[in-house]
This record gives C-alpha cells, structure tokens and sequence, in this order.
C-alpha cells in the first residue's frame, strides 16, 4: 500500500492531506487538517510553526511520498512569497527524511480529480466525497485542496516502473490513469451509440 501526505502550501493556513491507495483508482482518506501560523507573529516564528507541524504529520503517518501544489504568479506578491517558502519548508522536511517529492499545478489537480482543469473548488470538494466515500469534503478548503494534491500524485505521480503496449516505460499510477481513461472513453462511446 502507498500512502501519499498532499500539502497545500501557505503561511497562515496549509492544508494537509493524508491518503492511502487501495488499489486501481480507489483511495483511503487517511487524515486531512491545517496547519495555521498567527498572521501577527514574526515571519521566522512563523515558518517555523508550519516547519514544526510538517514534522508531526510527517512521523505520525510516515508517507511514502509527498505532494504539494506548485506555486503559481499571483497578483499578490506577498501570497507568492509565502507560498513559496513553505513548499520550500516542505520539500527540506521530505527530504531530509529521504521521502521522494512531487509538485502538481493546481490545473493538473483539478483535471486528476475531476476530469477538468477548470474545476471549481465546489467540483473538486464533491468529487473528493465521491471517491473517498465521506459523509463531507475535508474542511476547511484548504483541506480538500491537499487531499486533491495527494490523489494526484497516487493516481499520476511516480511508483514503480510498467510497460505500456508499445514497450515504452509507464509508472503503475500512468498505467492505472489510462485504464480509468480507456474505460470512461468507452462508456461515452456506448451511451452516445445509444442516443
């Protein structure tokens, strides 16, 4: 079983997203949060609260790789930065413990989740209840957010190496994704043959 620890990075609220895969597309929430630093507090005090949180979630569910959303141009200069340092944080604090790390743009998310780059964030938090079997999305967004990111790295990210049929070299999580995606292109094709 693999199990992914999904981090959506920010300085006042960083979500965590723990999941288990159980097999082809289906997936275990294990546990979901957020991880929160005072806005009013000094920006090392700051990083390191996150820094110390990471840490916890990192031995107590001991992934076996980490995801985290790709820091993106925004037009607030100060998100960015923030942004970026604690996905910087994370990625030290996967590394020094030799965890391998993946980063996914929020578009890759989205389409991963819900079959759309374009999603909203309602479309995502609805089908993360779908596909986990939960009574609710994981609250708050930023919660949901990093469940989405380690769904993405178990159904697209690196693991063991396969063959696809023309002999070229396919993560199982590649090989898993074009079967669900062979799959729903049939379904589609029977249910408009029957129009």
């Amino acid at each position: 079983m693999m199990r992914v620890l999904g981090v959506d990075p920010g300085l006042t609220r960083c979500g965590i997203g723990v999941v288990d895969a159980l097999g082809g597309r289906r997936a275990r929430l294990v546990h979901a949060g957020v991880l929160r630093s005072d806005s009013d507090a000094p920006l090392d005090q700051r990083l390191l609260t996150i820094a110390r949180g990471l840490r916890e979630v990192l031995e107590e569910h001991g992934p076996d790789s980490v995801a985290v959303e790709r820091v993106f141009s925004q037009n607030n200069i100060s998100t960015v930065m923030g942004t970026a340092q604690v996905s910087g944080i994370t990625l030290l604090e996967a590394a020094e413990r030799g965890i391998p790390v993946a980063m996914h743009t929020p578009s890759e998310v989205k389409a991963a989740v819900t079959g759309s780059g374009r999603a909203d964030k309602k479309q995502v938090q609805t089908m993360l209840v779908k596909l986990l079997g939960l009574d609710a999305a994981p609250q708050p967004a930023d919660a949901s957010d990093a469940v989405a990111i380690a769904l993405t790295q178990l159904w697209r990210g690196p693991g063991p190496v396969a063959r696809d049929r023309t002999g070229g070299a396919r993560t199982s999580a590649q090989a898993v994704w074009a079967r669900a995606e062979r799959e729903a292109r049939r379904a589609r094709e029977r249910s408009t043959s029957r129009q």
